[in-house]
This record gives C-alpha cells, sequence and structure tokens, in this order.
C-alpha cells in the first residue's frame, strides 16, 4: 500500500485491537485517509499531511472544538483519545487520528430536493451559530465585528496569470482536449475581466468562525439525514456568508456550470435564519465569491504547474460557472437575498 500508515504503533498506542484491513479512502485532496477493520471495530484513520494544517497542537484545538459541537447536538466525528490522554498521534514524524467510522454516503446538489437543500443551509447556519458559541472569544484572531482583510483580487494580476497559464497550454504537447477548453476559459475569463474590472469589491465583511471547507465531501449522509460533517483542517475566522455562497455554488452547480437557483433559494433562506446572517450581508458575500471565482484559476494552476490532475474533472462545470454567474448576476442575488 503507498504511504502505508504505521498501523502496529498506532493501533497498541490507541488499544484499538489489531488490524484486519486498511483500504485508502480515495477522496481528498490534501490530507490521506483509510477505512481501518481492526479486531476493535471501525475506525477512520485520517494521516494529517497537509503541510498548512498538520501542526499538532493546531489539530487538537480543532478536535475540542469539534468536541464541544457534538455536545451541542452537530453532527461531527470528534476523534478518539488515545493512552497519552490526546487525540493526535504523532509516529515518525507525521500526525495521525483515529475517528470512529461513519455509515454513510455523500450527496451533491442534484440529489437534494428543495426541502433538503433547505435543511442544508440550516445546517450550515447552525454550525456557524454554534461556532460563535463554543470559541472562545481569546481565540479569535480579529474581532468578529471587524471586516476581514485580505484584499479581494487584483485583476492585474489575474492578467498576467491568464498570459503565464496561456504560454502552459501552448507548449504542452500534444494537446488534448483538456488544453483545448482550458485555452477557450482563458481567452473567455480575461474578456469579462477587462468587462467588469471596475467591479473589483471592497475588503469583506464582517467575520465568525466557520469550517474552512464546507464541500459535499465533508457530509456524510446516511439515508436522506446528514450524519456527520467531517474535516475540519481550515477551521478558522473567515466572513461567515462567503463560506455559505462558496459551499451553495459548490452543491448546486449542474454539470453546465448552472446553478440550480430554486435550491439555493431554500438552501439561503433556511441558513439566514439558523446564523441570523442579513440580507445585505449575503449581498456583499455573493459579489465577493462571484469576483472570486472570476479571479480563480486554481484547477489549471494544479494541472499545468503541479502536474497534479487530480481536480481536471471539477474544471468544466467550475470554469462554465464563472461565466453563467456574470450573466445572471442580479438572478444569483436575487436567489441568496429573498
Amino acid at each position: 500500500m503507498p504511504h502505508a500508515p504505521p498501523l502496529t504503533a498506532l493501533l497498541r498506542l490507541y488499544a484499538a485491537g489489531t488490524a484486519l484491513t486498511c483500504e485508502p479512502v480515495d477522496q481528498g485532496l490534501l490530507n490521506r485517509g483509510y477505512r481501518l477493520c481492526t479486531t476493535r471495530g471501525r475506525y477512520f484513520l485520517k494521516h494529517h499531511f497537509d503541510p498548512d494544517t498538520a501542526d499538532p497542537a493546531a489539530i487538537e484545538r480543532r478536535h475540542r472544538a469539534t468536541q464541544r459541537l457534538a455536545d451541542l447536538g452537530v453532527p461531527v466525528a470528534p476523534p478518539l483519545a488515545h493512552r497519552g490522554g490526546r487525540t493526535v498521534a504523532v509516529v515518525g514524524g507525521h500526525a495521525y487520528a483515529l475517528h470512529p467510522w461513519i455509515d454513510g454516503g455523500h450527496r451533491h446538489g442534484g440529489q437534494l430536493t428543495r426541502a433538503e437543500s433547505a435543511r442544508l443551509g440550516a445546517l450550515l447556519g447552525a454550525v456557524h451559530a454554534c461556532l460563535e458559541r463554543v470559541m472562545p472569544p481569546k481565540g479569535r484572531t480579529r474581532p468578529a465585528t471587524s471586516p476581514h482583510p485580505v484584499e479581494s483580487a487584483d485583476p492585474a494580476d489575474t492578467f498576467a496569470l491568464i498570459d503565464d497559464l496561456l504560454a502552459h497550454v501552448r507548449r504542452h504537447r500534444p494537446a488534448d482536449a483538456f488544453d483545448e477548453l482550458a485555452r477557450h476559459r482563458l481567452l473567455e475569463r480575461r474578456a469579462l475581466l477587462e468587462q467588469h474590472a471596475d467591479r473589483r469589491p471592497p475588503r469583506g465583511g464582517p467575520v465568525g468562525w466557520v469550517h474552512g471547507d464546507f464541500h459535499p465531501f465533508n457530509l456524510l449522509y446516511k439515508d436522506d439525514a446528514p450524519a456527520a460533517i467531517v474535516d475540519w483542517d481550515r477551521l478558522g475566522v473567515q466572513p461567515r456568508a462567503e463560506e455559505a455562497v462558496r459551499a451553495a455554488a459548490i452543491f448546486f452547480v449542474r454539470p453546465s456550470g448552472r446553478l440550480h437557483l430554486p435550491k439555493v433559494r431554500a438552501y439561503a433562506r433556511a441558513y439566514r435564519r439558523a446564523a441570523g446572517a442579513t440580507p445585505a450581508e449575503l449581498t456583499a458575500a455573493v459579489h465577493r465569491v462571484w469576483w472570486e471565482r472570476l479571479n480563480d484559476f486554481w484547477m489549471l494552476r494544479w494541472h499545468y504547474e503541479r502536474g497534479d490532475t487530480r481536480a481536471d474533472c471539477q474544471f468544466p462545470a467550475a470554469s462554465a460557472l464563472a461565466v453563467w454567474w456574470t450573466r445572471e448576476y442580479d438572478a444569483v442575488c436575487d436567489a441568496f437575498v429573498r
């Protein structure tokens, strides 16, 4: 097994029996996960591999947050503590966590009814509201009423990136269908940015604690009900409403690159009620996330700069969404705020 975890040492530390099977879990772009069956039960073993989030002390803090959320009834899967009382095991210089195995599967927005879409929005709203209760104010990097300090993307930088990516496309031999689509979308996006460069948004709005990576692969369903929100590696202080908009843009994008606006509307109404978010907050978030999508090329950067093709399958719909969203901007805003 590639990158096989040190099972003997880990299971001894957790007193979790003897390994019977250990299978890699394919989903996930940054960390490694394994479905582990032992003589004591079934578990999810996570190897915290991403250098940006693999500090053991920071992982422990996130683990404590998920336990507090579980105590409030939020569907999560807090990790197990090992013999030393900690929830992170460092073996061979690598950080691991052992979680109970949650039976369930992932569902994208196309599989959700409008009522289930509303339930999804209410769930994310509850996550944001509960995080404000369980995360101590002293742990914030900035007050929850202050604006997010990150500047929105500068179109001048994006134009330079587009030129660089187009050069990568031209150099790729033999050219393939992905290169053709990438070139088309890059030229199309450059024209859109030239047309809308004066709509660059100001800094973000009020911030709060957010999951940080709320999307279909980080939510497990059992039957029709959410069973567990997983992967809290990006837990942090960010504009809350922007997470709600980003999540909707992932859950409810169709293969054609359009958003299913009736489901978005049901989701957003429930989110606003549960999180106490105002229409003005959502309006600003829609604008910032639209601009972010217009200037973002992370999938192409992975493909051409890293040679990493794992996100290629997402590119057709994601790149079409930026174009459709620009054309239907008013309708998208209306779905989030009315």
